[in-house]
C-alpha cells in the first residue's frame, strides 16, 4: 500500500511541477532550448492521443497538421482559450512551435479532433488584439504559464508587451 502512495505522490508531483516548479528549472527540464526534449515530446504525443480521443474536458484538443518539410502528419494536444463567444489556439512556445510554422505553410489549414475529427481553417489574430486573448489562455492553461513568466491575473499591460512572441489563432464557430 505504501508504495501504491509513493507511486501516486510522484505522479501528482510530475504533472503539477509546472505549478510548483520554478519556471526555469520546468523549462530546462522538459523544454530545453525552447523546444520539447524525448520526454516532453512522448507526453505530448500521448496527451494528444487521449484528447483526441474525446475524453478529456472539451478544452483540451489534438490538432493535427501536415509537416511543412516532411508532409507526415503532427499532431499536438492543445487548450482552447475562449473570450466571449470566439474560441482560439496559443501555442505555449510561442513563435517557435512547429504546429505554427505548420499551419502558416498550410495557409491555415488543419484538423482540429475532441472525439470528432473536424477540419478547420484558422485564422491568425493581430498581435493588437492578442492581451487579453493570452490572459484568458493563462487562466485555462496552468501548465503553459512557465513558457510565459506572467501571472494569469497580471495587468492587460503585461500581456501586451508579449504579445507579438506568441501567436493567437481563431478558431472557426463550430
Amino acid at each position: 500500500m505504501l508504495g501504491i502512495a509513493i507511486v501516486f505522490g510522484a505522479l501528482v508531483a510530475f504533472f503539477t511541477m509546472a505549478w510548483w516548479m520554478p519556471h526555469s528549472w520546468y523549462r530546462k527540464l522538459l523544454y530545453t532550448g525552447g523546444r520539447p526534449n524525448a520526454l516532453s515530446s512522448r507526453l505530448n504525443s500521448a496527451w494528444a492521443a487521449v484528447s483526441s480521443l474525446g475524453i478529456t474536458p472539451s478544452f483540451m484538443v489534438s490538432l493535427e497538421t501536415k509537416g511543412r518539410r516532411t508532409g507526415r502528419r503532427v499532431r499536438v494536444p492543445l487548450v482552447v482559450a475562449e473570450l466571449g463567444r470566439e474560441r482560439y489556439l496559443v501555442p505555449m512556445l510561442g513563435e517557435s512551435a512547429d504546429w505554427v510554422r505548420n499551419v502558416r505553410a498550410a495557409n491555415g489549414e488543419a484538423v482540429l479532433s475532441h472525439g470528432a475529427a473536424r477540419q478547420v481553417r484558422l485564422e491568425e489574430v493581430p498581435v493588437s488584439e492578442r492581451a487579453p486573448i493570452l490572459q484568458a489562455y493563462l487562466r485555462r492553461a496552468p501548465g503553459a504559464r512557465p513558457h510565459f513568466d506572467i501571472d494569469p491575473e497580471a495587468p492587460i499591460e503585461e500581456f501586451a508587451r508579449v504579445a507579438s512572441r506568441y501567436p493567437v489563432f481563431r478558431l472557426p464557430p463550430r
